[in-house]
């Protein structure tokens, strides 16, 4: 389809023909703005806002770029803080709490915090180190008898036993991924398959649109499935340009994953989107984005993939950085709720006003998206220049509530329903 065209609705990505929310109509490709956020931190006795009914408290603060997290079958929640390695400059990556100003740092944490709430009061009572001297760590995983960590660079695996507080040695590096990436994309997320024999791996492209040349791109931009002990590598889907976010839709095989398109087609381009993933799909990136439209940095490459590109099922803003995505699989909050996906978008830098830092929500009716995002958790914004904080990664605990990782703020939001 050539770029400025419309097309009316989206459709399913699998045999199911409930309707999806309408693809977005999207304007031709025009001028790259930049607005980059300067992180202030949060004021004591202030948290982000949720919907009437809700409930936010801390959960954790004085972590190191919290990113992603894991709940461990006990309970125990598992916090990977990393961030982009900038080497000869320092960056603003962290702030100390209950001042209003940044702390620098110029290397990643590079470990992997444990918070167990023991007395469950909605707030950890043990806090201690889980593994350290990792490479930028993000996904983790537990599976069988093993705590698998996905570092830029490989995928590690450790022995573990359920309420272990700490792993010993430097476990065995189990499969090679390609380090690094373009912005953020060093992040790689880990996923079990419903039935524990697969490992779903994802990472991001090595570049905004392949600018440096395909040839860079080998096994990016991808999920990727493998055995637990890293053989069996195969192509899951591809064309995802940093599919950060993974998760099955709940009582389901049925993989769904957040994405982080692509940069400088102007403010309303590209939108990040959440789909499911097709087995063998491709879903466009570089040549094309949605509703199949040809991205003029490549134009005439491969008409032959841009055909071929999958229309996501939901839009969720352009430049939104939507990173974190969770089912909501519990039943404490309303029922409008249930089985729903919540977003974290960590928030925009390429745009002329901010889009994202916040939750979203998207609801789901008879296992499919019956719904455009609903803001959830808000108020990361304190200025046109300024924010307190950052989300990533969501997370539903056992007892009902979700955690929300915020980076940028050094602190875990945990979110109830009243």
């Amino acid at each position: 389809m050539a770029c400025g065209q419309k097309e009316k609705g989206n459709q399913p990505s699998d045999a199911n023909n409930a309707q999806l929310p309408a693809a977005p109509e999207l304007p031709a490709p025009g001028e790259s703005n930049k607005r980059f956020s300067n992180v202030i931190g949060w004021p004591e006795g202030k948290t982000p806002t949720a919907p009437a009914g809700f409930a936010v408290t801390e959960f954790a603060r004085d972590l190191v770029n919290p990113r992603w997290m894991y709940v461990a079958p006990n309970g125990d929640v598992l916090v990977a803080e990393a961030n982009t390695e900038k080497k000869g400059a320092k960056r603003a990556t962290a702030v100390v709490t209950g001042q209003n100003k940044s702390q620098r740092f110029d290397e990643s944490a590079n470990r992997i915090t444990l918070l167990r709430d023991t007395n469950g009061d909605g707030k950890p009572d043990l806090r201690k180190t889980f593994v350290d001297n990792l490479n930028q760590p993000f996904g983790m995983l537990i599976q069988g008898d093993y705590f698998y960590v996905a570092n830029t660079d490989g995928i590690l695996r450790f022995p573990y036993k359920t309420g272990q507080t700490s792993l010993t040695g430097s476990g065995t590096k189990i499969k090679e991924l390609p380090a690094g990436g373009y912005n953020n994309h060093w992040t790689r997320n880990l996923l079990g398959s419903p039935d524990g024999k697969k490992i779903y791996v994802s990472v991001g492209s090595g570049s905004n649109v392949g600018e440096n040349g395909m040839e860079h791109e080998v096994k990016r931009a991808a999920i990727w499935e493998i055995n637990p002990d890293g053989s069996g590598e195969r192509m899951y889907a591809e064309g995802l340009r940093n599919p950060v976010g993974m998760a099955w839709y709940p009582g389901s095989q049925t993989l769904y994953t957040a994405v982080n398109e692509r940069d400088e087609l102007g403010d309303e381009l590209v939108p990040d989107y959440l789909t499911s993933v097709k087995e063998g799909g491709f879903y466009g990136w570089p040549y094309a984005y949605f509703n199949q439209i040809e991205d003029p940095r490549r134009k005439g490459e491969r008409p032959d993939l841009v055909k071929k590109t999958i229309t996501p099922d939901v839009a969720l803003g352009a430049h939104t950085a939507s990173l974190g995505l969770a089912f909501y699989d519990k039943t404490k909050f309303p029922q409008k709720y249930h089985n729903g996906a919540f977003i974290g978008q960590h928030g925009s830098w390429n745009r002329t006003e901010f889009s994202g830092y916040k939750v979203v929500f998207v609801p789901f009716s008879n296992g499919k998206p019956s719904g455009n995002p609903e803001d959830f958790l808000t108020g990361f914004i304190a200025n046109d220049k300024d924010v307190y904080g950052r989300p990533v990664g969501v997370t539903p605990l056992p007892d009902g509530s979700i955690l929300v990782a915020d980076d940028a703020g050094n602190r875990i939001w945990r979110v109830a329903a009243q």
